[in-house]
């Protein structure tokens, strides 16, 4: 399970699980818009985090950053710990 810390963002943390085969699963917000976050869960559920991050990076909302593009930031830094040799 990998805990990520939200900035500028209602949510305040994204909890959520990598598949071996680099597949998103087990996504859940603390804090946050409960229905818009519950859907965006449910729809990133089984999708490639390299596809997430392409379709949520860059989304914007309050503070030049949103909930989506949050999550696809706390995946490329799941990328980059994981390139490192650490989970």
């Amino acid at each position: 399970m990998q805990t990520f810390m939200t900035k500028g963002t209602c949510s305040r943390q994204i909890i959520f699980d990598v598949r071996e085969d680099d597949t998103l699963t087990n996504v859940k917000f603390i804090g946050g818009c409960s229905g818009n976050l519950q859907a965006v869960s449910r729809l990133v559920d089984g999708k490639k985090i390299d596809d997430v991050i392409s379709i949520l990076k860059g989304i914007k909302c309050r503070g030049n950053t949103s909930c989506g593009d949050q999550l696809a930031i706390a995946l490329e830094k799941y990328k980059e710990k994981k390139a490192n040799g650490s989970k």
